[in-house]
């Protein structure tokens, strides 16, 4: 061989580690997206952009090197099991899960692919996980509240409007978290002083006749609990208190910001945010088995006045005082 000829054989095998490192550094990663709300939903949309922008510091790009796989809520636990389906077979790294329903099809699909969760109400008793500190499987997370919380819409609804003494709790029953939440605000309404009434969020035609039957007796307000159903007919949950003048405490700030009177929750992005960093260590080889469920770090309370000055409320200067918003 000529001295030449070797001298650029040699000088290319140099530089094959280099390129083959660069070429590693570059690999396209996968991530599948399971939401429940629908693809025009402006919620859901600001979720997911504050969960990309998350990702940016730690080095992940959608299309240089990661790609994500959306599938959304088509209003039907039927659907979000065919959508868990789909994403499974497309062989993700990891998976961002909304909330339990769509972490349960997506369990039932796959117990080998990492899902990473956020608002799950309780992940141990939905069997999820088998503890927070040492989830044990393929899911791990970040919790919306603990069952406990709850009692404190009861609270706050009663501290904002103090002549109430009667309460429709919306709830989804078909759900842990419905059930727990509701067992959550029986416990302390007698000592405020409050009745309180389930009412199912399943059927919007029964919701609403329960709800105008619930108010024709005086002194009601409503206590809406977490739900992806309550997301749905959150629209017209809003309507009904609205008619009804019936003092509102909601989950979320999407109901205030759309007409709602006072929310009281989970700062939503920041889980988004923590879940970004989850996946980030998912993808660089940690395993969710051994990443606890973390539990809310940050709450929002949110007031809209108008909603206020509308239904005769004189907001508390206490209540005003803890609010991180207050919409005009």
């Amino acid at each position: 061989m000529r001295r030449r000829e070797f001298i650029t054989l040699l000088g290319g095998a140099a530089a094959w580690p280099l390129a083959a490192r660069a070429q590693q550094a570059l690999v396209m990663r996968r991530i599948g997206v399971l939401s429940t709300f629908t693809p025009d939903d402006q919620e859901g949309q600001v979720r997911i952009a504050a969960f990309l922008q998350a990702l940016q510091p730690f080095g992940w790009t959608v299309g240089r090197n990661l790609r994500i796989d959306y599938r959304w809520g088509e209003g039907g636990s039927a659907s979000t099991r065919r959508n868990a389906a789909e994403l499974v077979a497309l062989a993700p790294d990891v998976i961002l899960a909304n909330g339990a329903a769509a972490v349960a099809p997506l369990l039932d699909a796959t117990r080998t692919v990492a899902i990473v969760f956020v608002l799950v109400a309780d992940p141990v008793g939905a069997g999820f996980v088998n503890s927070l500190a040492r989830p044990g499987g393929n899911a791990t997370g970040f919790t919306a509240v603990e069952y406990g919380f709850a009692g404190k819409w009861l609270e706050l609804l009663k501290e904002i409007a103090p002549v109430v003494t009667r309460a429709a709790v919306i709830r989804d029953p078909a759900i842990t978290a419905g059930i727990g939440m509701f067992g959550a605000i029986q416990s302390v309404a007698p000592s405020l002083g409050v009745e309180v009434v389930p009412i199912n969020v399943r059927d919007p035609d029964e919701m609403e006749r329960s709800i105008a039957a619930f108010a024709r007796s005086p002194h009601g307000g409503l206590v809406v609990t977490a739900s992806p159903l309550a997301f749905t007919h959150s629209a017209l949950i809003i309507s009904l208190a609205s008619r009804h003048n019936l003092p509102a405490i909601y989950f979320a700030r999407r109901f205030v910001s759309a007409g709602g009177l006072c929310c009281y929750g989970p700062d939503v992005i920041d889980q988004y945010q923590h879940a970004a960093g989850y996946i980030d260590r998912i993808l660089k080889g940690e395993k969710p088995a051994e990443m606890p469920v973390q539990a809310p770090v940050k709450y929002e309370l949110t007031i809209n006045m108008k909603t206020s000055k509308a239904l005769g409320l004189t907001m508390p200067a206490t209540v005003l005082a803890r609010a991180d918003e207050v919409i005009e």
